[in-house]
């Protein structure tokens, strides 16, 4: 018996040994690995780091290593951080809530300089910002970033705005699009990436009705000169023009933008882009055909911006199913051989795995008929929509009676019974409630609104071909109104007037009576926290998830303001337009699109659970060279259901993951608070801790005097939690 076991852990070590040599010896070059320098760790965004100083045998010491406080959360406003820092030389780069560019020592988190993009006589454009890019010849460094409509160089060292690039020291976004769009919104909420001497950037744009088109460019890192622009809305005489039915579609039609970024492949000198939907997003009777390249993972010459390949993942997109992270460049094995390819998740919870130098899939996609008979007059929706064979969906994708959440009253499930039958649900199809035409009458949207796949993205391991998703579980329901006409005869006040600006351009974010959807807060009582000069600047200039609304003329945008401050007496005057139509608008204008949504509408229960039942938040493992599920856990935990004995459920999560060589995954980007390690071959949690805000981000980590380190922004601020400033970095003691 003892000899037995003493064979028994020879084994045992020669296993784990082999696994550990396997590990550190199959990536080849690992220093790549090493730094967290780019967004998402490196030009791939593998979010994989070689470091394995922190491992699964001592994760359970981690303590806090320092702890960084911006001072600028706005809890009124629901602040946020979504940065994921980078680290050079040292140094760790980041964005405050509000838009403030930081470099600390990465060591110690003190602060060695700040920038304040809002210093002096500036618009303030409060927009999202989820990284930064950092470029150097050698003799200087330089952090570009975003601040609303602008792309600023900074220089790495001083802290201080590159005069020389573009116009004191910042580009214009809306410059340079081929197309007029200064009354329109335009930001970019991810980071460019660096291809030589060039940053090549998308944008996020505006969603509906009048909007910018996400064409890609590229800016000389020195000058801020254009360089190149790929159209993604083709125009005359260019591939993909004859995909849209309308042919003056390329003048008018927004989207088809690169929000969630993009990957590098330095070597082949090609970059991937992944792209959303066009504009309108839920209706696209304006928009007729299979719309390229919108929904796609283009492949670009990277220093020309030459169509290399390209791969639709939803045809006609009328459900925001986007592509919603950058492309992850992996390495599969396949008989034998290796096989450089580009993995692109999505909202609608799949995985394309797609040869790099074609874009041909690497495993069979169907395109499956799907229902294209819509009951909206003009819409068209494509018959068919492609759907991989493998990975398995990641995303559920059928809610039945038979999936009602069980934890909730009898009277709540009867509630939620009631409404599922009420709605176009699909369930008798092969893409269940994916690829339901958006109606009148009320579509189940599932997965929801906010994934399946989100911008966190997937972490990728070189080492195993693991490649790892966090993902949202959650029932939405989509329902069509018609819009007021511009000119409607029954207007007589400016209340009335307000009501109707708020209807067309408002509803769908934030609800048909004002009370708040998904990601987006209640407009009740707005009189209390706003005057009409603060309403006014919002509305002009947006803030972080809500556009600006420039193009609305100045009568529409008084009207709103005293609609939404509830300002009795100024509303009951008779309403009168000063500005003709004309007026409202781009150069090229849009048709009248005649419909809008009721809003970004959750199915949940009377006591505020996901309508259906666990779990919630997930996070998967899968095997990238099988196809195949290695694991699959739910990520996250409501401690009230838990203490009533319920399994954890998982929970609504924006954010990614960081995988390790120590054996480690470490993610946060749920609802509560907390920041885990898991063992990454078997999906165990090792190690878990209290944040002091939701940890709405994707981690880095790094190694500065020989220390690895784990940091990551804890902003709150979404899905209703509490506003937070800080970057909380923890080390071994």
């Amino acid at each position: 018996m003892k000899r037995n076991r003493v064979i028994s852990y020879v084994i045992g070590f020669f296993i784990l040994f082999s696994s550990w040599f396997f590990e550190g010896c199959i990536t080849g070059n690992e220093k790549e690995y090493e730094t967290w320098s780019h967004y998402l760790g490196d030009k791939s965004v593998s979010h994989y780091s070689s470091l394995n100083e922190i491992d699964t045998n001592n994760v359970q010491q981690l303590k806090i290593a320092w702890e960084f406080h911006s001072g600028d959360a706005d809890t009124q406003t629901h602040s946020r951080i979504e940065c994921n820092p980078i680290i050079v030389n040292g140094i760790l780069y980041g964005v405050s809530p509000q838009l403030k560019l930081f470099a600390l020592d990465a060591a110690d988190g003190r602060a060695k300089w700040v920038f304040d993009p809002f210093l002096g006589n500036v618009k303030k454009e409060i927009s999202l910002s989820r990284g930064v890019t950092y470029w150097s010849d050698g003799n200087e460094g330089r952090i570009l970033y975003t601040v609303g409509s602008f792309l600023y160089a900074i220089d790495a060292s001083t802290g201080k705005k590159i005069l020389s690039f573009g116009e004191d020291g910042r580009v214009d976004l809306h410059d340079g699009l081929d197309r007029d769009v200064k009354k329109l919104w335009i930001e970019a909420s991810s980071p460019g990436i660096i291809y030589k001497d060039v940053i090549i950037i998308g944008s996020r744009v505006g969603e509906r009705d009048e909007a910018a088109p996400g064409h890609i460019r590229a800016f000389d890192v020195r000058t801020g000169k254009r360089r190149w622009i790929f159209h993604t809305i083709p125009q005359p005489g260019e591939l993909g023009y004859d995909t849209w039915e309308n042919k003056d579609a390329w003048k008018y039609v927004g989207g088809a933008n690169s929000w969630a970024g993009m990957s590098l492949d330095e070597k082949r000198g090609v970059v991937y882009v992944s792209t959303g939907s066009a504009t309108h997003d839920f209706y696209g009777g304006f928009r007729v055909g299979q719309n390229l390249f919108a929904d796609c993972v283009i492949a670009l010459e990277a220093a020309t911006g030459k169509y290399v390949w390209h791969f639709q993942t939803v045809h006609h997109n009328l459900w925001d199913m986007d592509n919603s992270a950058p492309p992850n460049l992996v390495t599969i094995e396949r008989d034998g051989k290796k096989i450089d390819a580009v993995v692109q998740i999505t909202k609608a919870g799949y995985a394309f795995v797609l040869d790099r130098d074609s874009g041909k899939p690497l495993f069979p996609v169907d395109e499956i008929a799907v229902n294209d008979i819509s009951t909206l007059p003009g819409e068209k929706p494509w018959p068919t929509q492609p759907v991989p064979q493998l990975p398995k969906p990641f995303g559920l994708s059928v809610f039945t009676e038979a999936d009602i959440n069980p934890y909730v009253s009898e009277a709540s499930k009867e509630m939620v019974r009631k409404r599922l039958l009420q709605l176009e649900n699909g369930n008798d199809t092969k893409v269940g409630n994916r690829f339901l035409p958006p109606s009148e009458k009320g579509t189940l949207v599932f997965p929801g609104f906010g994934g399946g796949g989100e911008w966190g993205g997937a972490a990728y391991d070189p080492t195993t071909g693991l490649i790892y998703i966090n993902a949202n579980q959650i029932p939405c329901e989509l329902t069509i109104v018609k819009k007021s006409e511009t000119q409607d005869s029954k207007v007589t006040t400016v209340f009335d007037r307000g009501r109707i600006v708020y209807f067309n351009n408002c509803m769908a974010c934030h609800g048909k009576n004002r009370e708040g959807t998904e990601n987006y807060p209640s407009l009740k009582n707005m009189e209390v926290k706003y005057s009409s000069s603060t309403m006014m600047e919002l509305i002009n200039n947006g803030r972080r998830m809500m556009p600006a609304f420039s193009q609305i003329n100045e009568d529409d945008k008084k009207a709103l303001i005293t609609f939404l401050l509830d300002k009795k007496t100024e509303g009951a005057l008779a309403f009168k337009n000063s500005e003709t139509e004309d007026q409202n608008g781009a150069v090229e204008k849009s048709p009248f699109i005649p419909y809008t949504m009721t809003g970004y509408i959750r199915m949940n229960t009377p006591e505020g659970y996901p309508a259906i039942k666990p779990p919630w938040g997930t996070l998967t493992a899968i095997n990238i060279n099988t196809g195949e599920n290695v694991w699959e856990i739910p990520l996250g935990e409501y401690k009230e259901l838990t203490k009533r004995g319920i399994p954890i459920t998982g929970t609504s999560n924006y954010g990614g993951a960081v995988v390790t060589s120590g054996g480690l995954l470490f993610i946060a980007a749920t609802l509560d608070n907390k920041f885990r390690a898991y063992n990454k071959r078997t999906g165990q949690l090792l190690w878990e801790t209290d944040l002091p805000a939701s940890g709405f981000a994707t981690p880095s980590t790094y190694r500065v005097n020989g220390k690895q380190y784990i940091v990551i922004a804890c902003g709150g601020g979404m899905l209703g939690t509490p506003s937070g400033d800080s970057y909380v970095a923890f080390a071994l003691p």
